[in-house]
Parts: C-alpha cells; sequence; structure tokens
C-alpha cells in the first residue's frame, strides 16, 4: 500500500503558492520578453500564465492591449492592482483558466507564454499547441522555458522532463510553409540559490512569427 498522499489539484497549488506569501515574483518583467518583444509593434497580447501581472503590465506600458491569463484569483487580483498602480488598468483584461482546460477566445498578434512549467499536472504539449493556434496572422509566438536546474540545485526537488529547443518545435505540429523561426536558442543567465550560492541557469526561448 502506498501511503503518499495524492498530488494537490493544480488550482489549489497555486492558490496556497500566492495566498500564503505576500509577493512570489519580483514584479519586473522578465527579461527574454523585454528582449524578444521590445522591437514589436504594439496590438493585441496573450499573456499565458500570467502571476502577479509583471510581463502585462510592462506590454500595456508599450501600447498593448493584453489579455492575462493564470489559474489564481489571488495572482489575478494582485495583477489588476499592479495594473492599476501603473495607470494602465483600461488596457488589460484578467481571466481565470486552468490551462489545459480552458483557453482564452479570440486571436491576438502576440502569445506570450513564460515558463509554464509546473510541479503538478499540466498537459504542457496541449497548452503550447492551443497557444500557437491563438496567434494571429502575421502575429507572434513567444515561449520561453527553464532547459534544466540551476546549477547549484544538487538535489531536485521533484521529478521533471526538461524540454529540448527541436523538442518543442516538434511537439508544436506546426503546419509547414506558415510559420518561420526568429529566435531559437538556449540562454544562460545568474542564478542564486536561496542560501546565496551563485551559479548560473539555462533557459530556452523561441520566438516564431506566423506568415
Amino acid at each position: 500500500m502506498n501511503d503518499t498522499p495524492a498530488p494537490a489539484p493544480a488550482a489549489e497549488f497555486w492558490e496556497a503558492r500566492y495566498r500564503d506569501t505576500d509577493r512570489v515574483w519580483s514584479g519586473r518583467p522578465n527579461d527574454l520578453l523585454v528582449r524578444e518583444a521590445g522591437d514589436l509593434g504594439p496590438g493585441t497580447a496573450l499573456d499565458l500564465g500570467c502571476g502577479e501581472g509583471a510581463d502585462a503590465v510592462w506590454l500595456a506600458t508599450r501600447g498593448w492591449r493584453v489579455t492575462g491569463v493564470d489559474i489564481s484569483e489571488t495572482a489575478l487580483e494582485r495583477a489588476a492592482g499592479h495594473a492599476a498602480d501603473a495607470g494602465v488598468g483600461d488596457r488589460v483584461a484578467w481571466e481565470r483558466h486552468e490551462l489545459g482546460r480552458s483557453f482564452p477566445e479570440g486571436s491576438f498578434d502576440l502569445v506570450s507564454a513564460h515558463y509554464l512549467q509546473s510541479p503538478v499536472a499540466l498537459d504542457q504539449q496541449a497548452v503550447l499547441r492551443d497557444a500557437a493556434r491563438a496567434v494571429a496572422d502575421g502575429g507572434t509566438l513567444l515561449l520561453v522555458l527553464h532547459a534544466g536546474w540551476p546549477s547549484w540545485q544538487t538535489e531536485p526537488p521533484f521529478d521533471a522532463a526538461f524540454p529540448t529547443l527541436d523538442g518543442v518545435l516538434a511537439e508544436l505540429a506546426l503546419p509547414d510553409g506558415e510559420w518561420t523561426v526568429e529566435t531559437k536558442e538556449t540562454v544562460r543567465r545568474p542564478s542564486a540559490s536561496p542560501e546565496g550560492v551563485e551559479g548560473f541557469r539555462e533557459d530556452h526561448v523561441w520566438r516564431l512569427r506566423r506568415l
């Protein structure tokens, strides 16, 4: 008999994560979003797994009309507050979805998904395919995923399968001739452990444009 408790449902896990602390993330937009979307003209954007809203707010301050999506009501409430504080509350709509089970309607000039990786159940392949289908003609799909554990992580806290650059492109199953790959690379960035051990972490980044 296995006495290991069953994993918490995804919504319960993420709601507890946000509810139990005043702030989970830094409040700054992801560096790779700034790098990859900074040269795009504003339009409509979809931010998947928006958390406390830093990416969505950054896009809105640059003229985008943004839909921010997260599984946690607490995260969305904080995100809406940050958008209001930044003076862009009217440029961002917030929607709660458990990705893999529901997805926003419509198409978008930019669909951005950063670090859609979870210690609880998430059908990542299905979500990324949904993300690609939501990109409008001429629009951009921006994906960023961790390529592995940080260099200082000697004992991984849970089992995880990390993506490869070519593997994600294959899983997206994009129709031939309809997309062009503008960025496909691995980026190394500094990363320190909670105890202050210096190291690095590698992320994969893909920027694709629908023709």
